[in-house]
């Protein structure tokens, strides 16, 4: 499978008015500042966007957007394979406030550190909790060669399942009103 076409924020930002703009982060991410007019769209519910996501398409292009690119090339790669063409943000939301874009944050909004660097904390802690505890009971060191296996496999299959667990938690949800996905979903039909 090739990699999708991507935009630098740049380039984006210069056509912004001509996507619709497609935000794959958890909704906790997403409601932490996203791309201006971008709609939540989390990367584990894309399948049930299709049909909204294909008749958007049908009326002009799709950018896909996450932290920092994995997550929205991930997305462009689901979508592909139903038929629907879109583009990526190179180096997502990191690079377009890297290069000093305004992100839009709902007002009360709480920061919510982004998936990647929850996914290190998380696997970092497992892996000095099994060392630790295998200095009193060796079988722990199991926990940090799991986590270790884990991470090799999610860098070659390029998925992560510690992040997937993690979105579903109450400090990645953001509150109902700001991420409904029915109401995404229909106004990507209008």
């Amino acid at each position: 499978m090739t990699s999708p076409a991507s935009l630098s924020p740049a380039q984006a930002a210069a056509r912004l008015a001509e996507f619709t703009v497609i935000d794959v982060r958890a909704p906790g991410e997403y409601a932490s500042g996203h791309v201006p007019g971008a709609l939540n769209i989390p990367l584990d519910r894309l399948q049930e966007a299709v049909p909204a996501l294909k008749s958007a398409a049908a009326r002009g292009s799709l950018l896909v957007v996450c932290a920092s690119g994995v997550r929205s090339t991930r997305a462009c790669d689901i979508l592909a394979a139903a038929d629907i063409d879109a583009l990526t943000l190179s180096g997502g939301t990191s690079a377009w406030e890297g290069e000093g874009r305004a992100l839009d944050r709902p007002a009360g909004a709480r920061a919510t550190w982004p998936m990647e660097r929850q996914v290190r904390l998380a696997a970092g802690s497992l892996v000095v909790a099994g060392l630790l505890a295998g200095a009193r009971f060796p079988a722990a060191r199991w926990i940090s060669a799991g986590v270790g296996s884990g991470l090799v496999f999610s860098a070659v299959t390029n998925t992560c399942g510690m992040a997937a667990v993690l979105s579903r938690l109450p400090h990645n949800r953001a509150p109902r009103a700001a991420t409904d996905l029915d109401a995404t979903l229909a106004a990507l039909q209008r």
